[in-house]
């Protein structure tokens, strides 16, 4: 076996030459780290959680709260200044992302992503019946991305 790297500069180009003429195919451990790494470029927004701060189904309501009739429950998460409004009922969920922005919401439980939505202009969304288990929300904007901690909505 020979001496690495090389002592003479002509056999270290010579090395690197045969190296790039024939370098085969990618390990798949290589590709898996690659896209691993590439991964942690949004480690940021991934680390934005919206910590639920109103539950009604725990909470009482805050002062000066209107309800609208045949909301099962209402939940409210926040992260800075961002804030995830929610009401679960028997036909769906519909929400509110506070600063308003177009962009989207995503839904998933422990088995994967299970609906994306528009949000409109106004930071409205509606959504389908939650699946039963803990759920978490992943709102994504122009201006921010945030998720929600993990809440069963039903």
């Amino acid at each position: 076996m020979e001496q690495w790297p090389p002592k003479s500069d002509d056999r270290l180009l010579i090395e690197l030459g045969a190296a790039l003429r024939d370098s085969g195919p990618v390990r798949e451990e290589f590709l898996d780290a690659a896209l691993a790494a590439f991964s942690w470029r949004t480690v940021d927004a991934e680390l934005a959680v919206a910590e639920l701060t109103f539950d009604s189904a725990c909470d009482r309501e805050p002062v000066g709260l209107t309800r609208s009739v045949g909301t099962d429950r209402t939940l409210t998460f926040r992260s800075g200044p961002v804030v995830v409004e929610i009401e679960v009922t028997a036909t769906g969920v519909v929400g509110q992302l506070s600063p308003a922005s177009q962009g989207r919401v995503s839904a998933r439980t422990a088995a994967g992503q299970y609906e994306d939505v528009p949000v409109d202009e106004l930071g409205f969304f509606s959504m389908g019946v939650p699946p039963v288990g803990p759920v978490q929300l992943r709102a994504s904007t122009a201006k921010y991305t945030v998720r929600t901690c993990w809440v069963s909505l039903r």
